[in-house]
């Protein structure tokens, strides 16, 4: 049977949702490799709604997540809260602001931040089946609160974030924007993606990677 991996987004955009790009060339990879995916998003309201050529918010405009990650999933997604780690080999949550803002609020309240009950619920059984959970950009951080303290990852350099996974009890190590980090005791797969990178080929790289480490892993 082909596997099957859950793709987790967070809108449609880089400001207030899923990176475009990150999670095209994820899906592009796992297609490559004949594996097979599912996307899903959960069902709210999005933190606000970013004009992506000022790159300010836009008044009085209100978005729904899912409805907004159906535009990356051409239409092919489900509510989170159907997502079941039993029915997946993996998980890859790309990265965009929308990680921080909809999925989180990390955003606001940094290293006080607390992950959207839905996506914890749903991604704790992959922790609990010890299967491969993947995350780029900024998804990195979500990881002190999902798995708990002690997972290595990368979000590439930033101090900042860095700072705020050391600060939740994670282990950041500096990284590449062509490279991964994994955690092989708690099977954690990251990349920088565009934290660092300044052309999609860069971003690329790094997330193929993470997608072939990713396939390794599933056996």
């Amino acid at each position: 049977m082909t596997k099957q991996v859950a793709i987790v987004l967070a809108g449609c955009g880089v400001f207030d949702g899923s990176e475009i790009y990150e999670t095209t060339l994820t899906l592009l990879r796992l297609d490559q490799l004949g594996i097979g995916y599912r996307c899903f998003a959960p069902d709210v309201a999005q933190h606000h709604v970013i004009n992506h050529i000022t790159q300010e918010p836009v008044d009085g405009e209100q978005r729904n997540v899912l409805q907004e990650s159906a535009r990356l999933a051409r239409g092919d997604i489900s509510p989170i809260t159907e997502l079941d780690a039993n029915d997946f080999d993996a998980v890859i949550v790309p990265g965009g602001f929308g990680v921080a803002k909809n999925l989180s609020d990390f955003a606001d309240q940094g290293d006080n931040m607390q992950v959207l009950e839905s996506v914890k619920e749903a991604l704790i059984g992959f922790k609990e089946e010890a299967k491969p959970i993947g995350l780029m950009c900024i998804a990195p951080v979500l990881v002190p609160r999902l798995l708990g303290e002690g997972v290595a990852v990368t979000v590439g350099h930033d101090p900042g974030v860095s700072g705020a996974i050391s600060a939740m009890g994670g282990l950041h190590r500096s990284c590449g924007v062509e490279e991964i980090v994994v955690d092989h005791e708690h099977r954690v797969v990251t990349t920088p993606a565009y934290m660092l990178a300044t052309r999609i080929s860069e971003a690329a790289t790094g997330i193929f990677k993470l997608v072939d480490r990713m396939d390794e892993m599933m056996g």
